[in-house]
């Protein structure tokens, strides 16, 4: 079974802040044919997610696959508040990498 990279498949793959408290992830599509493939190959899932990140699944907090804007979305706690003391990334932009290297399973 041949497999491609998420980087490979999207238009957008990004990170950012939901508030002080959360963080959002989108990965963004620009043909349909893509966001099809990655949405129903089940290498995103909530669950995946969890074990990509070495979180408990109770923290993802949403998890949408959004058809009109060929995108994934999730939304995880943090477990600390934006800019407070040992908090690594302040505006969520640096946490997206991991996805980069999700294999798609493609025939």
């Amino acid at each position: 079974m041949k497999t491609v990279k998420l980087i490979d498949l999207a238009k957008t793959i990004r990170s950012k802040n939901a508030g002080t408290d959360r963080i959002t992830f989108d990965i963004i599509f620009r043909e349909k044919g893509n966001y099809d493939l990655v949405r129903k190959s089940g290498a995103l899932t909530k669950q995946s997610v969890a074990t990509l990140y070495g979180i408990p699944e109770s923290r993802i907090v949403d998890f949408v696959e959004f058809d009109p804007g060929l995108a994934i979305k999730f939304t995880i706690n943090r477990l600390r508040p934006s800019g407070s003391y040992g908090e690594g990334d302040i505006f969520g932009c640096q946490q997206y990498p991991p996805l980069l290297d999700v294999e798609i399973r493609v025939k």
